[in-house]
């Protein structure tokens, strides 16, 4: 049986021809005594299944159809062709159903959309304001990411002396965590009164949000004479013990001249951990970034680039309206918003990405 060559069948042919590939691949000794190897190849046969599954489909509905044509042209039966006829019919409704699910899958995605999050939060310009700010994000993501059953940790925080935060940095683990929260990066403004404030002035503060997806050990080899590790006492907030050990850690990566601090833990061990995981967060996003720096213009034009620099939302507390500058939606429901409840926003920005891409494609 031949298929009739289409773009997207034989895109799914490579990728047959691929994931048989990798089956052999983890046949062999060689691979399966190298754990580096075989989280490689598991991950990317995983990634593979279901096109793969689907265009096995397609294959079998291409020969099913195949036969139930020469039988009906061989028939001469009313009842044999007309049962032939229906089945006909019905083959060829399903390979239709199996080829939009199939170019469903094999529409262009961000490799990276199924990983865990670093997400990093930094006061910006506004002072206690904009630390109090940041505090709020980060008590909205919070919220979110318990909303959608994702798994939270806090993996360093500094505070400032008002219940505010300098900056913060967290890790939300879960299946697509990364799919649906990288829309967040760039700056956010904040237009409000501020409790500290007397007279009833709006002020507007920004805060800055970064988000990374999380790296293996595998895919981002850090060698350790680029490491300098100093450890210190903390300080902060964190008990009576927090400020009695050198526990908290700072990583100075040397090559990209990265830092990275960590002191929320009595660990120091722990801190050591979290710290590396931070660092190689950002470096895999360095790369990232690097090899998206010619992204198509239309898609920056309209869900923006992702960069830290980058204006993307206002939070207009006065007017109860949140407004995202990248594709000019403007909410009024503020209060939910900041409560967590982010999807009627983020799916904007996911279906603005998707129209980008086909609009390129």
């Amino acid at each position: 049986m031949s298929v009739v060559s289409h773009p997207l069948l034989d895109r799914a042919a490579e990728m047959k021809h691929r994931y048989d590939e990798i089956s052999a691949a983890l046949a062999e000794p060689d691979v399966g005594s190298d754990s580096a190897a075989l989280q490689r190849y598991g991950r990317e046969q995983s990634e593979l299944q279901e096109p793969v599954a689907a265009y096995e489909r397609y294959l079998a509905l291409e020969r099913e159809l195949n036969e139930a044509q020469t039988m009906l042209a061989d028939s001469e039966d009313e009842e044999m062709r007309s049962f032939l006829t229906d089945e006909l019919a019905r083959l060829a409704a399903e390979r239709e159903d199996v080829l939009g699910h199939l170019r469903e899958l094999l529409r262009p995605r961000d490799p990276n959309d199924e990983r865990d999050v670093i997400l990093e939060i930094r006061a910006g310009t506004g002072g206690d304001e904009a630390g109090l700010f940041a505090a709020d994000l980060m008590r909205m993501y919070l919220r979110w990411a318990e909303s959608k059953r994702l798994k939270t940790e806090v993996l360093n925080t500094s505070e400032t002396d008002i219940g505010g935060i300098k900056e913060v940095t967290l890790e939300v683990k879960g299946s697509g965590a990364y799919s649906r929260l990288k829309w967040e990066s760039g700056v956010h403004r904040v237009q409000r009164v501020p409790t500290t404030e007397a007279g009833g002035r709006i002020h507007t503060s920004t805060a800055t949000v970064a988000v990374m997806p999380e790296a293996s050990e595998v895919e981002v080899s850090i060698h350790p004479d680029d490491l300098q590790i100093d450890v210190y006492r903390s300080g902060g907030h964190g008990g009576q013990s927090v400020n009695t050990t050198d526990s908290a850690v700072r990583i100075t990566h040397r090559p990209s001249g990265l830092v990275v601090t960590c002191q929320d833990e009595r660990s120091q061990l722990k801190n050591k951990a979290r710290a590396m995981a931070v660092l190689r967060a950002r470096l895999f996003e360095q790369e990232r970034l690097r090899q998206h720096a010619e992204t198509d213009q239309l898609r920056r034009s309209q869900v923006g680039t992702g960069e830290r620099s980058e204006k993307i939302r206002t939070y207009n507390f006065p007017q109860n309206r949140v407004t995202d500058h990248r594709i000019g939606v403007t909410m009024h429901n503020l209060p939910g918003l900041m409560e967590g409840q982010l999807d009627p926003l983020l799916e904007q920005l996911a279906a603005a990405a998707e129209r980008a891409a086909e609009q390129v494609a």
